[in-house]
């Protein structure tokens, strides 16, 4: 069975969490259509070209139909000339959004915090604040972690931990709401408030 890592205050391994059965029986599938879903709403979709009817000028025929031993031409804005449209080209209201149902954001976050719990990188701690407000005091947390990058979910910020995490780059400070499939899968390890961890298990 996957099993959460328990931390004490000093964010040091004091014991583990068994995850539930069910998080094993989920199909990896999800996490990959929500991946893919997320990804695809980030896209700017600013590529845009325009057709022949959309490029200026063009409006006369360039040359008689017959006699003159060349193709036939209606306008000089046709795809086969320079500087005419373009065809098949992209155009910015092309809709990218993909639908992912609620119950499967739901499976695909537990498969992602399955994951990370298979690799020793899910980690469950009462507390995470940093009094000071100092970004040496949050690094020396991220230091006995031991983890390339890390997602901190807290269940309420407060602003001196958010000051102290803040210009870390190997860190993610984040409130419950936020937590989503794509981080829990972006990130190397997961650190989890005892409180928001419940809560995430009962909701489940």
């Amino acid at each position: 069975m996957s099993k959460a890592v328990v931390l004490n205050e000093n964010f040091e391994k004091e014991n583990e969490i068994t995850l539930p059965k069910k998080y094993a029986q989920i199909n990896p599938h999800n996490l990959y259509l929500y991946v893919k879903a997320y990804a695809a709403s980030l896209r700017a979709n600013n590529a845009h070209t325009k057709n022949r009817s959309a490029v200026s000028g063009g409006g006369r025929k360039p040359w008689q139909q017959k006699g003159r031993g060349g193709a036939r031409a209606g306008s000089i804005r046709s795809p086969l000339f320079v500087g005419g449209g373009v065809a098949f080209g992209p155009t910015n209201q092309k809709n990218y959004t993909q639908k992912v149902n609620k119950k499967q954001k739901r499976l695909a976050l537990e498969y992602a915090l399955f994951e990370k719990a298979n690799d020793g990188k899910l980690f469950i701690v009462d507390s995470i604040s940093v009094e000071s407000g100092k970004t040496k005091d949050a690094a020396a947390i991220m230091k006995k972690l031991n983890v390339r990058d890390a997602l901190i979910v807290k269940d309420l910020i407060d602003e001196k931990t958010y000051l102290a995490f803040r210009n870390l780059p190997n860190a993610y400070l984040i409130e419950p709401n936020e937590l989503n499939a794509y981080l829990a899968a972006a990130y190397n390890a997961i650190v989890i408030e005892k409180a928001v961890w419940e809560n995430l298990v009962k909701e489940g």
